[in-house]
Parts: structure tokens; sequence; C-alpha cells
């Protein structure tokens, strides 16, 4: 099994970084634009090797795509990060060049790899990677939910004083400060529903600190945050080369389902070996469609930035 990390920066190397520490692979490639820069973290991790008690094997390329060949995933988290007062719109123009470029020298040299899209604007770019592409829709996933959901699961095992090893909490729709959706209707604490032991104001916190999760750290830290996008990242990679069968609220590509289509959107999907298995219907309420509906049309005018492009 072969993984490739494209972007050696924060988010990558943590990414690679869990990867590695869990043996998901027997090779791992971290490959980065800016010289010395990916052949120094993978040399870095490799030497941790002897010390955590893994095996993978990591190697850095300086954009030589030659080394990727043959990869099963491929995890592409290169593109500017947001800064401080910087909207995930604004990302589009420059991101949108690389994210296209990216994706097609990995398709060149592994053209069966599945692709896991962590760029922002996230949903636009893994929009852009399967219109770009042209390749099966099953193969191209947004990581977005899925830290999402982690983000969901620390805000209410904080009002809960649990652990977020014994909750279920999902969000959909788009990953950013106003197009996403924490589900905390359907959110359960080991089956229980977490409304029960919460007020409607803790509720409305909760929901109001998942949103605007991102731009809280990205305004302590001066950058956006690596080390849960990094470990989202990887456990997509995790439910795919184990074929683990896990729902996880992913960016995918809509056909009907959720009431939309021509669109990459989170909702909850099956990840196994082949990619993105299977999308489940939550049954949402009349409300939470309202919002979802609300959250495609953002994502729309988005992805409408990339036709001027």
């Amino acid at each position: 099994m072969k993984v490739t990390v494209v972007g050696a920066g924060a988010v990558g190397a943590t990414c690679a970084d869990n990867i590695a520490r869990k043996e998901l692979c027997q090779e791992l490639v971290l490959l980065d634009i800016k010289e010395g820069i990916a052949e120094g973290k993978a040399q870095d991790m490799m030497q941790t090797a002897a010390l955590l008690g893994f095996d993978t094997r990591i190697t850095g390329s300086t954009n030589d795509y030659s080394k990727t060949a043959g990869s099963d995933v491929v995890v592409i988290t290169s593109g500017l990060p947001r800064k401080p007062g910087m909207t995930r719109e604004e990302l589009i123009g420059v991101n949108a060049g690389i994210v296209r470029g990216v994706t097609q020298n990995i398709l060149q040299n592994s053209p069966d790899a599945i692709i896991i899209v962590i760029s922002n604007p996230m949903d636009t770019m893994t929009y852009l990677a399967l219109k770009s592409t042209g390749i099966a829709k099953n193969r191209i996933i947004g990581m977005g939910g899925a830290l999402d959901s982690a983000r969901f699961k620390y805000q209410l095992s904080t009002h809960l004083g649990c652990s977020p090893a014994d909750l279920n909490a999902t969000v959909i729709g788009g990953h950013g400060d106003t197009t996403m959706i924490p589900l905390i209707r359907l959110a359960t604490w080991n089956s229980a529903p977490v409304t029960k032991y919460l007020s409607q104001n803790q509720q409305d916190q909760i929901v109001n600190d998942t949103m605007v999760g991102g731009a809280t750290l990205t305004k302590l830290i001066g950058t956006s945050a690596w080390y849960a996008p990094g470990a989202a990242g990887a456990s997509l990679v995790e439910s795919i080369v184990r074929d683990e069968k896990k729902l996880i609220s992913c960016c995918v590509a809509l056909e009907g389902e959720y009431g939309q289509s021509d669109i990459c959107l989170g909702v909850p999907v099956i990840i196994g070996k082949n990619g993105w298995e299977k999308i489940i219907d939550f049954g949402l309420n009349e409300d939470e469609q309202a919002k979802f509906n609300k959250s495609a049309d953002a994502v729309r005018n988005m992805n409408d930035v990339l036709k001027t492009l």
C-alpha cells in the first residue's frame, strides 16, 4: 500500500505523521514545491520510527511526481492557508490553479488513486478536482465534514463533561463558517440524545462555536489549524486502506441526494476501499433541509468563481 501527501506544510506534515504512526501503508511519499521541505520533514519523521515503533517508509520529494507513482491514496493539502480576516472565497483564485495542477500530475502517475482534498475552500476545490479530472465521483473526497464533526464533538464534550469518543455527532453542508450545519437534533451520547442533557442556550452556543471553530483558531494562532485537519485527513486514509466502512461526513458529488445536484457538499457517507461508497440519508427535518439548501446556494456562488478563472 502506498500513500502520497501533497503539501508538506503544517497540515500535510501532520497528516503524514499520523499515517506513519498508524502504519497505514508500507510507503509514504511527502511532496512539496518548496526545495528541501518535504525531504527534511520526511527524514525528521523517519528518525522518530525507532522511538515510536513504526515501519512505514517515508520519502520526501521536491515537486517530482514520478516518486508518487502507484499511489493508492493521495491527500492534497497544498495551497495557501487562510489568514486572519481572509474568507475561503478569497482563496479560490490562487488555490484553484494549484489544485488543478496537482490532480493532473497525480493522475498521470497514479491513474487509479483515490483523492482526498483538504485544500481550501474545500467544497469548491473538491468540485474542481472532480470536474477537471473526470474520474469516477467515488474517488474524490473532500475532508471538511470529518473535521467539522470532530470540532462538534469537542464542543459537546466540554459542555457534557464526557469523552468525545462516546459521542456520535455529525456536521453536514459546506465547510465554512456560515455554511456548515451541526445536526444537534441527531447527536447522541452513547445512544441518548444530547439534547436531553443540554439547555437550549447550551445547544445554541455549541452550534455557534462549532461553526466558527476554524475562524476562532485562525484568530488565535494567526493561520489555519493543522493538528485536527491533519488527523481528519489521516482518519479518511485509514478507513480507505483498511476498508473500515466507517460512516463519516465528507464532501462528495451529489446527484439528487439531499435534494441537490451538480455540487460537492458534506453529507454522511460510507468510506471504504473504493473511496466513498454510499450516501446515507439522515432524514432531515424541514428546518435542517432549508439550511442545507441555503448552504448549497452559498457553495454554488463560490463555485461560480471558477468560471471566471
